[in-house]
């Protein structure tokens, strides 16, 4: 059966696969975008809206069978609480008695910057930076729209990735390693925290196939591994053999704080954070209630970023 699905933030990295998963279903999709003159989505229908200002949003959201609201702001702190959450409320209002269900793309963030341990659904939610925290306000505008009636889910992904992902750290990442430059820093049960985008899209398109979520229901989604397990991946993609080399944290760590003073440095401390992070998101509840499972392994979605860089170089 097909369906009527709207999607916000559909121009962007995450919303171009799930328009395109939608568009493969034979659904009717629309997507939220501020300019037509911005790049057209093959077999889906945009609609000139802005969630900052409130414009076409109820005409958006009219009888739509899934809303899927992917919007947000990552980079430019002054208008994270305009468009996370502030953006979401107004969604939010539009789409009061219009949507069958709504799905929000949230993320680990909420969770704040945890070093150690494991994180699941009920660990408690301390965002710190901008980002984390109007992240986790519009989440919080969600979950109190569901005590109200509002059919809903929540997906919070770890790290996402993709040969077409803007962020250029993983990239940044290969290339050290394959130049022979990369190094290990502190202990060695540092966890890495990713997630393929193809993963994301299948769990996002799960929680719309549920037929009767809990109101309100959050799901962590990620594919966490060993750090030194995930630089191997990396390296056996290249041809190269896995960095042995391990620098005890503190001094790098002093030295990243003295060196971003300085033009071009390239040890910046929030490298140094992802890093040496030993905590792991845990996925059990959506893979216990909904079925979900990783389609991407973390070996195949590791060769595909490093044989888009090759093409990319």
């Amino acid at each position: 059966m097909t369906k009527t699905v709207a999607i916000t933030g559909g121009t962007g990295f995450i919303g171009r696969h799930l328009v395109a998963r939608h568009v493969a279903l034979g659904d009717e999709v629309r997507y939220l975008t501020r300019s037509s003159l911005k790049t057209t989505l093959a077999g889906a229908t945009p609609f000139i809206g802005d969630i900052r200002s409130g414009v076409n949003l109820r005409a958006f959201a009219a009888g739509v069978d899934v809303l899927y609201h992917c919007a947000a702001e990552l980079h430019d702190a002054s208008i994270m609480d305009e468009v996370n959450a502030r953006g979401t409320e107004r969604l939010l209002a539009a789409a009061q008695g219009e949507v069958g269900l709504w799905v929000q793309l949230s993320s680990t963030g909420v969770y704040g910057p945890v070093r150690r341990g494991v994180v699941d659904e009920e660990s408690i939610l301390a965002p710190v930076n901008s980002y984390e925290r109007t992240k986790a306000a519009g989440d919080a505008l969600v979950q109190a729209a569901a005590k109200n009636g509002l059919k809903c889910f929540i997906l919070r992904p770890s790290n996402i990735y993709g040969p077409d992902m803007p962020n250029q750290s993983l990239f940044q990442l290969i290339r050290m390693i394959d130049l022979g430059l990369f190094c290990h820093f502190g202990p060695r049960e540092t966890v890495a925290n990713y997630i393929h985008v193809s993963n994301v899209i299948d769990a996002l398109v799960l929680c719309s196939d549920s037929s009767s979520p809990e109101a309100g229901r959050a799901y962590i989604v990620s594919d966490s591994c060993p750090m030194e397990h995930f630089v191997g991946l990396i390296a056996r993609a290249l041809g190269r053999k896995a960095p042995r080399c391990r620098l005890p944290e503190l001094p790098v760590r002093m030295l990243a704080r003295v060196g971003q003073y300085l033009p071009g440095f390239p040890l910046r401390e929030s490298r140094i954070d992802a890093l040496t992070n030993a905590v792991r998101y845990n996925s059990a509840r959506i893979e216990l209630e909904l079925g979900h499972r990783n389609r991407v392994s973390l070996e195949e979605g590791v060769t595909e970023l490093v044989e888009a860089r090759k093409n990319y170089s």
